[in-house]
């Protein structure tokens, strides 16, 4: 794969127009000394190749766990993860650490960045922790790439304190891509941003999708939410309102209701 063009992943048993993830029953349940405490219960649905898909649902409603189980950082209880036709389930703990740094980059909400090192170098240690398999002497062409993707090209020199909010998430966002991991997963990615950011932040993610990517987000904003091409809505660990994600029901729908559309038209209502 092209490190400095971004390609439509395929992998092994995902032909195109196919879903990239399926998870199949997925429950997961803590066992305290006096009760089991259920956080998703019967999770299924699939996640289509280059869509914008969203997870909403109140605190609590399992929208952390699931994301985990989803990077390989939780194991379910029971059920399994199919990722390109590969269950990730099945691989042991230095796999799956392999694993998540080829296939997954992820956007946090604080951006996590290093302090002390510059946007540049803040890529390049993503590379360095990935391991790579382009060439080192690559690297820095990659990181540069990444941060102008990201409309950051001229700042790779100025620390996290030297950035606004949004430039440190640009940063956070091309440091995920540093890899060309098929999907990004982004965890509340604007909640930290005022809205006029948070909406140039989201047009940078939907680009991304045109790129080849895949974005999984998770949002408590319905506007960003309606954005969606696919998603799912969990309360009480379970989905109770799904669009063009093969989900099963578990509930009747809820007020907040998808509906079948386009991207422009937005699939939240």
């Amino acid at each position: 794969m092209q490190q400095t063009a971004f390609n439509s992943y395929q992998g092994p048993g995902a032909p195109a127009g196919a879903a990239l993830v399926q998870a199949e029953h997925l429950t997961h349940f803590i066992q305290t000394p006096t009760q089991k405490i259920t956080i998703l219960n019967d999770v299924s649905f699939s996640i289509p190749l280059q869509s914008m898909f969203a997870i909403i649902g109140p605190s609590g409603s399992g929208k952390s766990t699931l994301l985990n189980i989803l990077t390989g950082i939780d194991r379910p209880s029971s059920g399994r993860i199919i990722f390109a036709g590969e269950e990730i389930r099945a691989k042991g703990e230095n796999q799956l650490a392999r694993w998540r740094g080829q296939h997954v980059g992820i956007v946090f909400q604080f951006f996590q960045l290093v302090p002390t090192l510059t946007a540049l170098e803040n890529v390049l240690l993503a590379l360095e922790l990935g391991r790579n398999k382009a060439p080192r002497s690559s690297w820095r062409a990659i990181a540069l790439h990444c941060l102008e993707i990201v409309d950051l090209k001229g700042y790779e020199k100025r620390l996290p304190s030297e950035l606004s909010g949004g430039q440190q998430q640009r940063v956070a966002i091309a440091r995920a891509l540093a890899n060309d991991p098929p999907v990004i997963i982004a965890d509340e990615p604007t909640g930290n941003l005022d809205s006029q950011m948070a909406y140039a932040i989201f047009d940078i993610l939907v680009n991304l999708t045109r790129r080849g990517k895949t974005i999984l987000y998770v949002t408590h904003d319905l506007d960003l939410a309606k954005k969606a091409t696919a998603g799912i809505m969990l309360r009480d660990g379970r989905i109770v309102n799904a669009f063009n994600a093969n989900a099963v029901i578990a509930a009747p729908p809820t007020p907040m209701r998808y509906s079948p559309g386009a991207q422009e038209q937005g699939g939240l209502r």
